[in-house]
């Protein structure tokens, strides 16, 4: 409990830090990783191969294919390790996020692929609100529902979004408004990434 509310007073001093510090042009992105005593490292400077990209610093004027240009790495890793294309994470992501990795629904689903905090943990995802743990998590998760449903993406969408014993239960796609909204807005942005370039 001290620890958390410290790690939170912590953050709350770089974020003030950073905002009275820099201009609206030039606000730096916060980093932080946890040494061997259980102490919380936060920096606007990578100068150690530790830290992990912790809070991306919000830019109104960023237009989506930015935002997918800077998480370009991480999503052709995922899409390599769990053999899902690169074009059905992006689409995920806009669906679920429209790329906003401070994110969280009206449920509780979290970060950029809005993890539930009980997929988060059986994924493995320490921090869903780091860019990299949720990508890599959601996908890894992404890619069981399509192993589950025999490489069907509409059906492993519908899984992802309302859950696999849903889809089951349904013979297929569940009749939820917001599962059904929610396969039809990434089948089309699936198709769009799929076709353009970033």
């Amino acid at each position: 409990m001290v620890e958390r509310m410290t790690h939170r007073l912590i953050l709350a001093a770089v974020f003030l830090c950073a905002c009275f510090s820099f201009s609206p042009s030039s606000f730096a992105d916060i980093y932080r990783y946890k040494d061997e005593r259980g102490v919380w490292h936060f920096s606007n400077v990578k100068n150690d191969s530790r830290f992990r990209l912790f809070m991306r610093t919000p830019s109104y004027n960023k237009p989506v294919k930015q935002y997918i240009r800077d998480y370009e790495e991480v999503i052709a890793k995922a899409s390599k390790r769990f053999r899902v294309e690169p074009s059905l994470i992006k689409a995920v992501i806009k669906a679920e996020s429209d790329f906003d990795q401070a994110a969280v629904s009206h449920k509780g689903a979290q970060g950029l692929m809005q993890l539930m905090p009980e997929t988060a943990y059986e994924m493995e995802v320490r921090n869903a609100f780091d860019p990299e743990e949720n990508i890599v998590g959601g996908t890894r998760y992404l890619s069981l529902m399509l192993d589950r449903f025999k490489n069907d993406v509409q059906m492993a969408l519908a899984a992802y979004n309302a859950g696999p014993e849903k889809v089951e239960e349904h013979r297929g796609i569940p009749p939820f408004p917001e599962t059904r909204n929610f396969v039809e807005r990434v089948m089309r942005y699936y198709g769009q990434y799929g076709t353009a370039s970033p």
